[in-house]
Formats: C-alpha cells, structure tokens, sequence
C-alpha cells in the first residue's frame, strides 16, 4: 500500500479545516451563536403598530389586486405550546377540541384585522403556511390553501400507543373560497397524500395545482432531527406537486381529502425545504432552507404534471441567520421620486436560533428576530445575480416574539415628501401580534 506524501497529507488536512471551519463559521451565524446581545432596531413611536386579534400567524399573504393582507392565527395563546408538530411539541392534542385556529384579513391602512367565518369546516385548525390564489373566473374573489396540522387519528383513538413509527400528525391542506370584502370563507375541501408529511409552505399555480414544502424527514424531537437542521448535507426534504379537484367527491368522511388528488416529488434532495414563495415572473419561486439561511431562487417545470419535470435552481442567496417564508415586494412606485426599483425578496427569521429548542414550550420566553431585504443590482454572463442585502429590522424578542414571515406595501411618495418608504408587517410563529414598521426602502 502506497502512503501519501507529507505535501499530500498536509493539503488535504488543511482542506479539511477550512472546510469544517467554514461550516462551522456559517452555522456559528445562522444560528446566533455569536450574537450574546440581540439588536433591536430604533423605531419612533407613531411608526410601529401592533395589529390587534392577531395571535400566532405563522405565515402572511399581501394580495396586491384588493391591496389586503391574508393569514391564519391560532388565536388562542396556549394552542402553540401544548400541540404544534412544527416544533415537535406534541404534548396535549385534547387542548384541539375547544381552540381552533382561523383565518384572518387585514386592512393594511388601517391596521385592523377581520377574523373570518368558515362555513363548511368544523374541526381542528393548527394553522401554518398559507396562499392566496385570485380567482380567475371571479377576480373579486380568492381561493386560500392553509397547512392543518391535525393529530394523526391512529394515536387519538389508540386504546394502547401505536408503534413508534407512527407519526403523531397527519398533517393535510385545507382549501377556503373568500370574497374580497365579505367576512365570510367557505370551505371547499381537504387536501392529503402520502407524500405530504411534514407541510409547512405551499405556492399554487392554478385553483387545482399546488407545490408544498415538506420541511424534515424527523417528526420528533432528538438527535436525529438536530442534525437534520445544523448539517447542511443533511438534504433530505423534498417539494411535492399536488393535483385535486377544486371540490372532493361525495365519499365517505375519513376519505374526503384525498379523494381526487395524484403528487409527485418536483424537488428531491434539498436541506430543510421550509418557505415557498413566487418570484419576480410567473414560473419563478423562491426555496427558503430555514437553517441554511439560504433561498434558493427557482424555477417551476413548464409541465408540472409529468413526473420526470423537476424544479430548478438557479441561484441561492444566503442571509446572516435562519430564515423562513419568503415574500417577493414589486414596488409599484418604482422609477418614480428617487428613480430607483426597490423591488426584491423579503425574508425573516431567528436572531438566535439556537435556543428554540428550549423557548418553543416556553410561554413567557423570547425569541429574537431578523428581517432581511436582498434586490438583485447585477446579473452575470454566466446567468449567476449579484444581490445586494440588508436588515430591514431586527428586535430582541421584546416588540415581536418569532418571526416567520415578512411583507412590504409600499407608501406613495407623496404622502412622505418624495421619500420612498413602506410598511414592513412581519409575524412570527409564536408571535403575540403581527407588528407593522414603517422602514426607508
């Protein structure tokens, strides 16, 4: 056997330690380790407002036809802390019976919330991502897809515990039809597959067409999961497509929500698959893996219903801390007053992620967060864009606890003396309320 030279073996050791050095610097950053004091931003008084009956909306809509935002609360405080299989606390399912969570519309002028009434659903609703599609045969109405992360039936009637490889959650997707302006939502169907299994972001491309990230491949908490999140090789969640029909068939209850519906894997092999968001054009989606810290800019397949079409990347963009549902601003006001686009990605996230595996079944804890901006400013001959980023804001977890989602609507410029602002509205998944900022863009 032919041992390596000294030269050899000095290359590849000092190769080893930059590249575990630099993995470990980069997690060392998403993570928080290295922020012992979290930052909170400086805000006047009259440019921050916490929007009331907002409790614990992980994910945040703006639907720019009807210039409203959309989300799904759990309203009651306790919900998250005792049944919420995204942070794999499974500690009282019964607390469902009595809390439900809804949906909710907010005015983004006034600041109000409008909590819906769903007819035709009467159940559990442990409320995650959400989208919101317009409805292209009724354009003054919209169609909402809400994640429901429900108990798994096999552990809620079990007479004994079930075997360890059942999971405790049969998480599914409900689908809602809302008219723009009325306080009311029905509810069309339930949507489950086999291959939906651990849902926490969805983007629709038509009323019957819908991607959703599966965001682990370890339900519950243990050293499995943690090196799920903290090894960035550990690239084993997917994207899934979903085919249904808009309204299930007249089947028998426990069959409902998956009646009609066909999936297939439309991204393999990707690190904690977490928000999913539309881009700047119509086949364009944003990826976030949460603890990478990465979005991954994508492209949909031009036929979403053949297996073999898979989403593609093409370029990622890395942000100093975790991140989760990305939102993408069009600036409607761009060329005007300072003749600039502000147009870009939204992304928010944990300040200190690290410490989540302590405060998600803490009531009373803080969870710091971190609002970034990234535009594109240069774009490559080899395709690559050059992104310019920046903290948008930030906040020791006083003012917000958690944040999970993050939108811009803009302000015109006339109503701020040419300057170019907006309204930042940011939610976080055990957030007491969304909080609206008014930043410089």
């Amino acid at each position: 056997m032919k041992l390596l030279g000294p030269s050899v073996t000095v290359a590849l050791l000092a190769y080893a330690i930059y590249s575990w050095g630099t993995f470990i610097y980069h997690n060392a950053i998403v993570f928080g380790f290295l922020r012992t004091n979290p930052m909170s931003t400086f805000v006047q008084a009259e440019d921050i407002q916490y929007i009331p009956d907002t409790v614990h909306c992980e994910d945040l809509h703006y639907h720019a036809p009807s210039k409203t935002l959309f989300t799904a609360c759990e309203d009651y405080p306790e919900t998250r802390f005792q049944w919420f299989p995204p942070l794999t606390n499974f500690n009282d399912s019964s607390i469902l019976k009595t809390y439900h969570g809804s949906l909710h519309v907010i005015d983004p002028e006034t600041k109000k919330s409008q909590r819906l009434t769903v007819d035709n659903f009467d159940g559990p609703f442990i409320t995650h991502g959400i989208e919101v599609l317009t409805n292209p045969e009724q354009p003054n109405a919209v169609y909402i897809y809400a994640v429901n992360h429900l108990p798994n039936p096999a552990h809620v009637i079990a007479i004994q515990p079930p075997p360890a490889d059942v999971p405790k959650a049969r998480s599914q997707i409900e689908l809602f039809h809302h008219v723009i302006g009325t306080t009311t939502a029905t509810h069309l169907r339930s949507i489950w597959h086999p291959l939906i299994r651990t849902p926490n972001d969805l983007v629709a491309t038509s009323p019957t067409s819908l991607y959703v990230t599966n965001d682990h491949l370890y339900r519950d908490h243990g050293p499995m999961r943690f090196m799920e999140d903290m090894y960035a090789k550990a690239e084993w969640t997917d994207v899934i497509h979903l085919q249904f029909s808009l309204e299930a068939p007249s089947t028998p209850a426990e069959t409902d929500a998956v009646a009609g519906v066909t999936a297939h894997v439309a991204l393999d092999k990707f690190h904690n698959a977490n928000g999913l968001g539309h881009g700047r054009y119509e086949n364009e989606v944003a990826i976030a893996s949460a603890a990478s810290g990465v979005l991954s800019i994508s492209e949909l397949p031009s036929s979403p219903l053949s297996k073999s079409s898979m989403i593609t990347v093409l370029n990622r963009i890395e942000f100093g801390s975790t991140i989760d549902n990305p939102s993408y601003f069009s600036d409607p006001y761009a060329g005007t007053a300072d003749g600039v686009d502000h147009s870009g990605f939204v992304v928010a996230g944990l300040g200190k992620a690290h410490t989540l595996a302590q405060t998600r079944k803490q009531p009373e804890a803080k969870d710091p967060v971190m609002v970034w901006f990234a535009k594109p400013v240069k774009q490559e001959e080899n395709g690559n864009v050059i992104w310019e980023k920046r903290l948008l804001f930030e906040d020791d977890g006083t003012r917000i606890r958690s944040a999970s989602a993050a939108v811009l609507v803009a302000i015109d410029p006339e109503k701020e003396r040419g300057k170019r602002k907006a309204w930042l509205f940011v939610t976080g998944f055990v957030s007491s309320s969304v909080v609206a900022v008014k930043v410089d863009l």
